[in-house]
């Protein structure tokens, strides 16, 4: 199966309280932490008597959560996801394989509406001189950004490209040729910011992607060109609210 490149960007970092003491479950009776609680699910012994109590406790939570939220929480599709892999099995961990086919699904379905629609079903808000810097992280300072026009630019593709850039991704998804020349990157964003992900293969050879805050791009790539994918918001970050010192 073709493996597809995976990169979370993202500059929130969530629940990193909850991940660094993931491994202390001495008091995960207490917990009534979501993500907490999911964690000790995936990591615990399978025999553990603990599970009997918690499981059924955080798939209570996430649907009082999923029933509450806003209609705009991003955090609203994780929880249904979750809750569908705890109805079928002991926890929501899930091997490399089952990962990426899930993604590769995603993608298919995605991308097949694009195709169907003769347009892209990305939402975004453009960059502008306004809204938008640079983050030169050698001199540490923002600059005023001259990067917004060509984010914007590579977000407006005409229909033709549009079509001709789906279909390529579509085939090169369903190739299941281990020893075909391409393969896709997919970014996902999870950041209030948009950005350019630049990579650089070797010799000339260069890819540009945009991806905007909260959303998700892909990009059909030669094999084994690839030698040092970096994400352009690691030097300049496309930011849609005033400047603050970034995360990254």
């Amino acid at each position: 199966m073709k493996k597809i490149l995976l990169l979370l960007v993202s500059v929130l970092f969530f629940n990193l309280s909850a991940q660094k003491r993931g491994k202390d479950y001495s008091n995960i009776l207490k917990s009534n932490n979501i993500y907490e609680i999911n964690a000790f699910l995936r990591d615990a012994h399978p025999d553990d008597p603990r599970r009997s109590v918690l499981k059924p406790r955080v798939m209570e939570m996430m649907k009082e959560y999923i029933k509450n939220a806003h209609p705009a929480d991003q955090k609203v599709k994780d929880m249904q996801e979750m809750l569908a892999l705890l109805r079928r099995r002991p926890s929501t961990k899930i091997t490399f394989d089952e990962m990426n086919a899930i993604i590769k699904q995603k993608q298919i379905a995605k991308y097949k509406a694009e195709l169907a629609a003769k347009q892209p079903t990305t939402v975004y808000t453009p960059s502008n001189a306004q809204n938008t810097f640079v983050v030169n992280t050698s001199a540490n300072a923002a600059i005023p950004n001259a990067e917004a026009e060509e984010f914007n630019m590579l977000m407006a593709v005409s229909p033709v490209e549009h079509q001709n850039r789906t279909v390529k991704i579509l085939n090169s998804l369903f190739d299941n040729d281990p020893n075909a020349k391409e393969c896709i990157v997919m970014i996902q964003n999870k950041s209030d910011c948009n950005i350019i992900v630049r990579m650089e293969g070797v010799g000339t050879t260069k890819y540009r992607l945009a991806v905007p805050a909260h959303g998700e791009g892909s990009i059909v790539i030669q094999k084994a060109s690839i030698f040092s994918p970096a994400l352009s918001a690691e030097h300049n970050m496309l930011l849609k609210k005033p400047y603050k010192e970034p995360l990254l």
